[in-house]
């Protein structure tokens, strides 16, 4: 049976969010954030993709709340080019604008700088994605 599931990354310079979804395509569960900057990232994803049997990554694109591009866009856009040169699955994008804002409001302040704000993040991302989907279903 192929992969079903979809990671989402909550891309950041020195914490990357990252959620999978079951393997009905129904829910998003946080991972554990991935540590560094670019470099890690593009030695762990793959691994990531491999042992949750993902058929899709999808990477968070932030936007100002006008919907411009910011640098923090430029600089996600170049990592999503260089994820695709590693990766056999597609690499999409999906809006990512306030998903920080409310996973803030479920992750304790505490917990904020392990990495879970940002997992936390991801799987908003993940879920928006998911049930947009699911709407789209015939």
């Amino acid at each position: 049976m192929p992969p079903t599931r979809l990671m989402a990354l909550d891309f950041g310079s020195r914490r990357t969010g990252v959620a999978v979804s079951d393997e009905i395509g129904l829910y998003a569960h946080p991972r554990p954030a991935i540590r560094g900057g670019t470099r890690a990232l593009l030695e762990a994803v793959p691994a990531l993709v491999t042992a949750e049997a993902v058929a899709e990554v999808i990477v968070g694109l932030p936007r100002t709340l006008a919907g411009h591009d910011s640098a923090q866009t430029e600089a996600t856009r170049a990592f999503i080019e260089r994820l695709r040169e590693r990766l056999d699955v597609p690499v999409t994008t999906w809006d990512e604008r306030l998903s920080s804002v409310e996973a803030a409001r479920y992750v304790p302040s505490g917990r904020r700088r392990d990495g879970a704000l940002d997992s936390a993040a991801a799987a908003l991302l993940l879920q928006a994605v998911l049930d947009s989907r699911a709407d789209a279903a015939p």
